[in-house]
């Protein structure tokens, strides 16, 4: 089982390399107020994943804040 796991975390990091090898051509972002960002695509997509997941968790945290004190209640 241990294996397993080892050998679909390889196959899962092996897919993403090869995407983020894929998608390195360069793609303009057009900010507000006329400001734009040039970076490589995969690097756009990296940084609005992680921006996703920290505005995920910061909607989150107050409704695991509240569950954790009425759990000690």
């Amino acid at each position: 089982m241990k294996y397993l796991m080892w050998l679909l975390n390889a196959a899962i990091f092996f897919v993403l390399f090869a995407f983020a090898l894929n998608n390195q051509d360069s793609v303009t972002l057009n900010l507000f107020f006329g400001a734009s960002w040039q970076a490589p695509l995969v690097l756009v997509i990296l940084v609005a994943l992680v921006l996703g997941v920290f505005l995920g968790v910061l909607v989150m945290l107050p409704l695991w804040l509240r569950a954790k004190r009425s759990r000690r209640r």
